[in-house]
């Protein structure tokens, strides 16, 4: 995966990602808004049909990240750095977004740049995303008590 995250990262450093970025900061303040993203970018990954493995392991951690922008913005969560949720609000935002770099409508290649850039993100917040699903997973245990 790391050659797809490499290909995120340069996507990353781009004019329409920083874009994405400026978006997602004026975003951040607007919880409506926000749970809109987060039901369309659930929608598109749940519309990305794929047999390889990889999609399917990028869907589910991508569909953790939107679970923990819902508990942040729900105030159940709130360890999280300010920086990981606009660059992950930002990446969400180029999700949905249909021209990206590669347009979306262009066979395979138009949802290649998602999943590099989704790569990228998972790649570099790692950490962030770890401690979410620890406090999910004994959330639910306790939950279940």
């Amino acid at each position: 995966m790391s050659s797809l995250a490499d290909k995120g990262l340069n996507i990353s450093k781009n004019a329409f990602f920083n874009f994405m970025i400026s978006k997602a900061s004026g975003l951040m303040k607007k919880p409506v808004k926000i749970g809109l993203l987060l039901t369309t970018a659930y929608e598109k990954l749940q519309d990305a049909n794929s047999s390889e493995s990889g999609l399917d392991q990028l869907k589910d951690i991508m569909f953790r990240f939107i679970r923990l922008v819902k508990a942040y913005y729900n105030g159940t969560y709130r360890q999280v750095n300010t920086k990981s949720m606009l660059l992950g609000i930002a990446v969400l935002l180029y999700i949905v977004t249909p021209l990206d770099i590669v347009p979306d409508f262009i066979p395979i290649l138009g949802f290649a740049d998602d999943l590099s850039l989704m790569a990228w993100f998972i790649n570099a917040f790692q950490e962030e995303l770890h401690k979410f699903q620890v406090w999910e997973e004994s959330s639910v245990a306790v939950g279940h008590s």
